[in-house]
């Protein structure tokens, strides 16, 4: 039932104790049927199986009532969510809200409240990889590292919740890595200096504590990309001289090919990306697994905006006339010729990718000890229009799904201080407060300001109702959604970068952008300008719309 979910989401949400969370988590899972287990544990995860169904913060507007009694179930729910996913074409949009009208119609209080925020994306429980990972294992009554590792190899944790209930720990050993069906990427930690960098670092041994590998950071898309050589045999297509002669070289050199393109979040871009497929085409490997970045470039080889590279991937968008090419980075070989990488330390699997991989075609990458050397690693990073650096234990394996100290990333960070122009009324934990802010620079050919985006990241308990006071104080006129605030509250606010966007009259928005804190020591009329704004990414500025 629906109803045991959203109940248990509120006792997770509701706990900050780990044992806590994880003991309800195990409990809704050991209720759940084995078809249902893939469903509740991406629902208990905040996450949709179906991904995206094109229900945003406007089809959650003006709910019907809730239902007296529960009664939904979990293949229902999910059964619905494929039918809103599944609508296009003209009056898509109606029917979507009508389809999630019906559902939320059946729904109890408690299930709608639980529905709007998994839809809305604001299902932040603490319902974590780590911690559901935890769940299944005590659920299941198996070891919590036999889950993580069949979680990293088979990239989802559904599959494995439904193996381990039903097979044990024989089940989730059947997990390995494939070539063609991609795994969790590695992610990297943070640290605000190189030299916090460098101390974050795992020690392999007194000869491994100083070096460490130092790689550009790219704003591009992570990529996964799998080759698989599929000899003619195979592939149907027999070399008449090699029938009947084995299974040597030069039957699989008669063969095909294979490649497919994974994004970090596991789906396939392969037939968006011709070029890249026909680079790795070429490379001197049976079968392998890389991980990197791909990006496009300009002819002075600086970066294009982020959105431009992201349109190269993107399933709904209009069809670019010249799509700009990809460039290739690769940084590190997960699978080679057979032979399993995942646990080999970085510095074996960096020697692996330098013996197949030529370095055009390769993540610049500085191994050194000396954060002088470093600091001009990062220096070249930033020149170049990249986003920093990522520095790499030499000793680590690759943490697939894990954001270790393996790697370390460092990047200047862009602050603006902004002036709040709305702000939108929060869902779930924050039902009740003031919580999405509307960011905007001032303008001083105007004297107004511009919109530049929204954020509701960062901000703590304390300044939830710090500011749901203070903008109430400030409010000219609100509906149900947001209230519209005179533009007197200054922010600080960080940023990953800027681009275009076609949403806001300035034309560009601020990417990742998180609230660091309130400037009630500074007006409005000294907050950034636009000018300002866009002084940070120049790039922008003669750059056409993808």
């Amino acid at each position: 039932m629906l109803e045991r979910i959203a109940r248990t989401s509120g006792t997770v949400a509701g706990t900050s104790a780990r044992k806590a969370k994880v003991g309800a988590l195990a409990e809704c899972l050991r209720a759940a049927a084995p078809d249902e287990a893939p469903i509740v544990v991406a629902y208990l995860s905040g996450e949709l199986p179906q991904r995206q169904i094109g229900v945003g913060y406007a089809a959650l507007r003006d709910l019907p009532p809730p239902a007296a009694t529960a009664t939904l179930t979990v293949p229902q729910v999910d059964a619905a969510f494929t039918e809103i996913g599944a609508v296009s074409g003209k009056g898509s949009v109606a029917r979507r809200r009508e389809l999630v009208g019906a559902l939320m119609a059946r729904a109890t209080h408690a299930e709608q409240d639980f529905l709007i925020r998994l839809l809305a994306g604001e299902l932040r429980q603490g319902a974590l990889d780590g911690v559901m990972a935890e769940a299944i294992a005590a659920a299941a009554g198996v070891p919590a590292a036999e889950v993580r590792r069949a979680a990293m190899l088979r990239g989802a944790l559904g599959p494995v919740a439904t193996a381990a209930l039903a097979e044990g720990v024989p089940g989730l050993r059947a997990f390995g890595l494939q070539v063609g069906r991609p795994i969790r990427p590695m992610l990297a930690a943070s640290a605000p200096t190189l030299d916090e960098a460098f101390a974050k670092l795992p020690v392999g041994g007194a000869d491994q504590a100083a070096d460490a590998a130092v790689e550009w950071k790219l704003d591009g898309i992570r990529a996964q990309i799998h080759i698989r050589r599929v000899p003619a045999h195979e592939d149907g297509h027999e070399d008449e001289d090699a029938h009947g002669h084995g299974h040597d070289d030069a039957r699989q050199d008669a063969g095909r090919v294979e490649v497919r393109i994974f994004t970090r979040t596991l789906d396939e871009i392969t037939e968006r990306l011709p070029e890249v497929v026909e680079v790795m085409r070429g490379l001197p490997v049976r079968d392998a697994v890389f991980d990197g970045e791909l990006i496009a470039l300009r002819p002075d080889g600086r970066p294009h905006p982020f959105q431009v590279t992201a349109a190269r991937t993107a399933t709904r968008t209009r069809k670019i006339a010249e799509p700009v090419p990809l460039s290739v980075f690769l940084f590190d070989v997960l699978h080679l010729d057979s032979v399993d990488l995942l646990d080999a330390p970085g510095a074996e699997r960096g020697a692996a990718l330098a013996r197949v991989v030529p370095g055009d075609l390769r993540m610049p990458r500085l191994v050194t000890g000396d954060p002088g050397e470093a600091k001009r690693m990062f220096d070249e990073a930033v020149a170049h229009g990249h986003e920093g650096v990522v520095v790499k234990s030499l000793a680590s394996p690759y943490t697939a799904g894990r954001r270790g100290a393996g790697w370390i990333k460092v990047k200047p960070r862009h602050t603006l201080d902004l002036v709040v122009l709305a702000v939108e009324w929060g869902h779930g934990r924050r039902r009740g407060f003031l919580s999405n802010l509307h960011l905007g620079a001032r303008d001083p050919a105007t004297g107004g300001f511009v919109m530049l985006g929204k954020t509701f990241k960062g901000l703590t308990d304390e300044l939830l109702a710090w500011q749901t006071e203070r903008l109430r104080a400030l409010a000219t006129h609100e509906d149900s959604w947001t209230v519209h605030v005179r533009p007197e509250l200054v922010v600080e606010i960080a940023f990953d970068g800027v681009q275009r966007s076609p949403r806001y009259p300035g034309g560009i928005a601020l990417r990742f952008a998180r609230v660091l804190r309130y400037r009630p020591d500074k007006s409005a009329a000294e907050a950034d300008t636009i000018d300002t704004v866009r002084a940070v990414a120049p790039v922008l500025d003669d750059e056409p719309s993808p």
